[in-house]
């Protein structure tokens, strides 16, 4: 037996109760999934290479987490359920001290969330990671990117701009001692996947988006879809005491906030005669939110804080930068 395939059967097979749903996992040419009645499969894919999206030094259990979330977020964005996950990994070599604690991180997160790896490929060269997630949801239901309406209301999860100044510690070890430069960095590998709070809003949002490239880059394709615009408050932008700290400016944690990737926060829109049900919808999911803003007609993009202009120039992540 080759190497390749010592390393499948010593870390990804047999690692998982089999859900009910699969026909036939890993160890053939295809995985065979049942999908249930009245319900559509969603689909996403991320790739995550190092020294672009993790250094090849950082802890593998935190690349597997991230790897992981940034495929559940997508999920999430659209209240699907998970249900099924691939993963194709290709490695300089087959390094087991590195493999070792990335699979008991990889299939913990995978069992919380009720998502089994069905599939995949290893293969030698630089180190990334390509997964492809499957989710179930109630097409009819499903949160989109183009439902925004003008007068829905706008928000955001949890807080914004942390994983941007995680990263920067990461990058700069100038930055490693001034506050909780710790604390951020794990914030950046160590997203949570708003999967409940997805599955809350079906019925309730009108547009919904995982914010993976920074909240100010992300809203726009809510925009495009739904051809509509918005005013948003940065006032109102939920951001952490530890984030200010580390910036030393409330001005420059909202500009992070607008910024940030990789945060996995959701973004979305609801209607007015459903901004009361919020709050008890998603009383159960362990997730605040905070309304910033409002949609406006097409061509509308209004930065300002308490009712005063904001004119700054920001954009989010792009990959090819």
């Amino acid at each position: 037996m080759s190497g390749e395939f010592n390393l499948i059967e010593k870390y990804f097979v047999g690692r998982q109760n089999q859900r009910k749903d699969v026909l036939l996992a890993a160890g053939d040419d295809c995985a065979l999934v049942q999908v249930p009645t009245n319900l559509s499969v969603a689909i996403s894919t991320d790739t995550l290479v190092a020294g672009t999206h993790f250094l090849a030094s950082a802890d593998p259990a935190w690349v597997a987490h991230k790897a992981l979330v940034s495929n559940i977020s997508d999920l999430a964005a659209m209240g699907a359920t998970p249900a099924w996950v691939s993963l194709a990994l290709t490695m300089p070599e087959p390094n087991e001290v590195w493999l070792a604690p990335f699979c008991d991180a990889f299939f913990k997160l995978a069992d919380y969330y009720g998502i089994q790896l069905i599939g995949g490929d290893t293969t030698k060269g630089s180190l990334s990671l390509t997964l492809t997630v499957q989710g179930l949801v109630d097409p009819i239901k499903a949160l989109r990117r183009n439902g925004a309406q003008v007068g829905d209301w706008v928000y955001v999860t949890g807080s914004l701009g942390d994983s941007k100044a995680g990263l920067d510690v990461i990058l700069d070890a100038n930055l490693a001692n001034k506050p909780y430069a710790q604390e951020l960095e794990k914030r950046h590998y160590l997203a949570t996947p708003r999967v409940l709070v997805g599955q809350a809003l079906l019925g309730l949002a009108s547009s919904a988006i995982d914010i993976s490239d920074g909240l100010i880059s992300d809203i726009k394709h809510i925009l495009q879809r739904s051809q509509v615009g918005v005013s948003l408050d940065v006032s109102k932008l939920p951001i952490s005491n530890e984030l200010i700290q580390f910036l030393g400016s409330r001005s420059k944690a909202q500009q992070y906030a607008l910024t940030s990737g990789e945060e996995y926060e959701l973004c979305f829109t609801a209607p007015e005669q459903n901004k009361g049900s919020l709050d008890s919808a998603l009383s159960h999911c362990g997730a605040s939110i905070t309304c910033i803003g409002q949609i406006r007609p097409q061509g509308t993009f209004d930065l300002h804080s308490n009712s005063q202009p904001v004119n700054w120039d920001l954009s989010g992540y792009d990959h090819f930068k």
